[in-house]
């Protein structure tokens, strides 16, 4: 009798223990969409993206010092442009280090990007522009 009684305590502190794993289990997915955890941006993809906007001021900035002053610009402008083409590029760059993150969102990565890219294209015709 004392070793089914202890039998039948044991079942009972099993099954104790599943219904309270299940019950925290079932309290963690109220939290997510869909029972799906909710993934942190990417750190490389956040920095990417601030490089962007960081270039895109500087870009508009620059232009409207040398529309203000009608393309009569010293030599610091010109330097502000060459740092703002290397910043774009450094964006680019860890935009695509971004995606080697296990287990991140990935949406900064895509837009720092892209938008970086853009504003490569843009100073590069700018500078070529200058040229000629």
């Amino acid at each position: 009798m004392g070793l089914r009684n202890l039998k039948e305590i044991a079942e009972d502190r099993a099954k104790e223990k599943e219904r309270h794993r299940r019950e925290k289990e079932r309290k963690k997915s109220r939290n997510f969409k869909h029972g799906q955890v909710k993934l942190k941006h990417s750190k490389r993809g956040l920095v990417s993206s601030g490089l962007a906007f960081t270039s895109a001021f500087l870009m508009m900035l620059i232009f409207l010092v040398s529309y203000i002053s009608r393309g009569d610009v010293d030599i610091l402008i010109g330097f502000t442009g060459l740092m703002v083409l290397v910043m774009s590029a450094v964006g680019v760059e860890q935009g695509i280090k971004g995606y080697k993150e296990r287990e991140k969102n990935y949406v900064s990565c895509k837009g720092g990007i892209i938008c970086n890219v853009v504003l490569l294209l843009i100073f590069t015709a700018t500078f070529i522009r200058g040229f000629f």
